[in-house]
């Protein structure tokens, strides 16, 4: 008769550490790559509109995210670097990295939600446009870019939590690609002495032909 026993296998214990690694790795990967780009696409788009009188008529003006603030495209670049870099480091390394995707992330949220209300681009805008240095754009309004960058900046904060979380239990670059690391050497072939032609090729890659 056989007895079930509910005590779970060493090698699922061992197992279960590795596999939750690999998800989390493959969640901060993709969730990270899709925030930078949304927040590279959304600070393209136009996220503020207004009208300048110009003699007496009304201009049109907008602003695109890159001219109301340069942060969050700066930051997202910042944070897909980071996150590209955390393979190449290890241990405190890989920490400080975690640390620098999760601030870029909270960073561009940060600029994303203070320039839904910023109207100083388009106010700049308005003075070159009609020569006058006082003069302000009217009926201002706002597009939902501006928060389209900020949900691209959490997307980015998240990998960066999962990152400083689980970082540790993720694989880093092979030691095989480090600097200063030597290929072990192939011991050459005895050299039969009754084939001359080995005998030159020894002779050519420097070596004793005789094995004194």
């Amino acid at each position: 008769m056989e007895y079930v026993t509910a005590v779970p296998h060493p090698r699922s214990e061992a197992a279960a550490p590795a596999r939750s690694g690999r998800r989390s790795l493959a969640a901060a990967l993709l969730i990270g790559a899709l925030g930078a780009a949304v927040a590279l696409l959304a600070t393209r788009q136009r996220w503020a509109e207004g009208t300048a009188t110009v003699a007496g008529g009304k201009f049109p003006l907008t602003a695109t995210g890159s001219d109301v603030t340069g942060v969050p495209a700066a930051l997202a670049v910042v944070g897909l670097a980071a996150l590209v870099a955390v393979f190449a480091v290890r241990r405190a390394g890989r920490f400080a990295v975690a640390a620098l995707l999760t601030l870029s992330g909270a960073g561009i949220v940060a600029a994303a939600l203070t320039g839904v209300a910023d109207g100083s681009a388009l106010d700049e805008k308005a003075a070159a446009t009609t020569g006058d240095t006082s003069a302000t754009v009217q009926a201002l309004s706002h597009t939902a870019w501006p928060y389209a960058a900020a949900a691209g900046g959490v997307l980015i904060l998240l990998a960066g939590l999962l990152a400083l979380r689980y970082g540790s239990r993720w694989p880093a670059m092979s030691g095989r690609y480090e600097r200063g690391t030597d290929r072990p050497r192939r011991s050459a072939r005895p050299v039969d002495p009754e084939r001359p032609e080995e005998i030159w090729k020894a002779l050519d890659r420097g070596e004793d032909p005789t094995g004194a």
